[in-house]
């Protein structure tokens, strides 16, 4: 049974910095490109960042510069390094496993909050 369980959301003010982690189990998390979504009330949800299994990275134009996506294949854990945080940057955040077309594969998890205040 797969399962996504996501991490290390909080309340942070503006500019400061927060890391997420996605802990994947019951797939073969090495092979696959994973990716970090997120979604704010009353907006569809929207990808964040993505890295391949080779570890080529993609991110979102709102976040590029300030967010750094990583993996740790042994453990089977995907991270988001948020820095320079902006009020804008308010959701709940998610991980999947991207399939070959580029969608989520997954059922969504719980996510993690974060929260930024001015």
């Amino acid at each position: 049974q797969v399962e996504l369980v996501e991490s290390g959301g909080g309340l942070v003010q503006a500019g400061g910095s927060l890391r997420l982690s996605c802990a994947a189990s019951g797939m073969f998390f090495r092979i696959n490109t994973v990716a970090w979504y997120r979604q704010d009330p009353g907006n569809q949800r929207e990808l964040v960042a993505r890295i391949t299994s080779t570890g080529s990275t993609n991110y979102a134009d709102s976040v590029k510069g300030r967010f750094t996506i990583s993996r740790d294949n042994a453990n089977k854990k995907v991270y988001l390094q948020m820095n320079n945080l902006k009020t804008e940057d308010t959701a709940v955040y998610y991980c999947n496993v991207l399939t070959d077309r580029g969608n989520p594969r997954y059922d969504w998890g719980q996510g993690t909050q974060v929260t930024v205040s001015s």
